[in-house]
């Protein structure tokens, strides 16, 4: 566990790192309330501080207040170190975010108590955030494949769509269908077909930009967001997409399964076109790919043009 010990006492402050440094703790030592509020601020943050109450720069409890209104996370335990005994100068420390207080003079059995409260209340917090980002990723993931689930995707989509409005910039989107999938059940298990959708999955993303946002959206159907990109190029990444997926087979289990996906292609063009029309067009398009024989891109036409509605062939 990291702490930091400021004082601008010498005598005190060299005191305190040895006593800290011999209970087995990184230590990092400041004299001033400013380098103190800095370190605290910082990304390799302390878990727990040491704070005397009257420092240059900025004094204890005003340190507290900043680090407080920061809402850091995981959450640095403070302690203010005070020759301050009277109750309503620790109350106002505690008031200005303090957790404890430790008054000089103080003895190691002292210290030592205070830093192992401190430190349980550090891992708890850190277990907690711990805990929160893993519900998130649950709340935002695909189970099975680890891609971003279809709420997740549809709004990353909505978001883009806003921005692109925003911009007057281009975006387009591409639904990717693997095709015949039940038969990858049917022949070889449902296990064989979750390697199957894990490993498409996996190499979708691995052919997109940093910018590009695959999702999950429904069984073996996958959405592709493309920030920036026109229709031409939305139809070129399609066509890396088509031929990572089937560049060779999947092995699941004992299986070389073949896979091969069809995929639709859509630009938001019109200013009033929202999420659903372009998702709409997209899927139309896709339709229209396995119709024609699966295994390929089709792009929607533009907006303007119209578009029959394509019959529905088994996927």
């Amino acid at each position: 566990m990291k702490i930091l010990v400021a004082d601008d006492d010498d005598a005190s402050r060299t005191l305190m790192e040895l006593m800290v440094s011999r209970m087995g703790y990184e230590v990092t030592s400041v004299r001033d309330g400013l380098e103190a509020l800095d370190a605290l601020l910082s990304p390799g943050r302390p878990h727990l501080a040491l704070l005397d109450w009257l420092m240059p720069g900025m004094e204890g409890p005003e340190i507290c207040r900043r680090v407080r209104e920061a809402a850091l996370e995981p959450y640095p335990y403070l302690v203010l170190v005070t020759s301050k005994r009277a109750r309503e100068d620790l109350v106002a420390g505690l008031d200005a975010g303090a957790d404890d207080y430790l008054t000089k003079p103080f003895d190691a059995a002292e210290l030592e108590g205070r830093i192992r409260a401190g430190r349980r209340v550090a891992r708890m917090s850190e277990e907690l955030v711990a805990a929160r980002e893993r519900l998130r990723d649950l709340a935002l993931h695909d189970v099975l494949t680890g891609i971003l689930n279809r709420r997740a995707v549809s709004e990353h989509l909505e978001r883009e769509l806003s921005r692109a409005r925003r911009e007057s910039g281009p975006l387009a989107v591409v639904m990717v269908d693997l095709d015949h999938f039940k038969r990858v059940n049917d022949a070889h298990g449902h296990a064989a077909g979750d390697e199957v959708l894990r490993e498409a999955a996996r190499r979708l993303g691995a052919t997109l930009r940093g910018s590009d946002a695959v999702g999950r959206f429904g069984g073996e159907e996958f959405l592709v967001v493309l920030p920036g990109a026109t229709v031409a190029g939305a139809h070129e990444s399609a066509e890396r997409l088509r031929l990572a997926v089937s560049a060779q087979p999947v092995q699941a289990g004992k299986a070389a399964v073949e896979v091969t996906c069809s995929l639709g292609v859509a630009g938001w063009r019109a200013p009033r076109q929202d999420v659903d029309g372009l998702l709409a067009a997209a899927d139309s398009a896709l339709y229209r790919a396995k119709e024609l024989g699966r295994n390929r891109v089709e792009c929607a036409p533009p907006p303007d043009q119209g578009s029959e509605e394509a019959s529905l062939p088994e996927r």
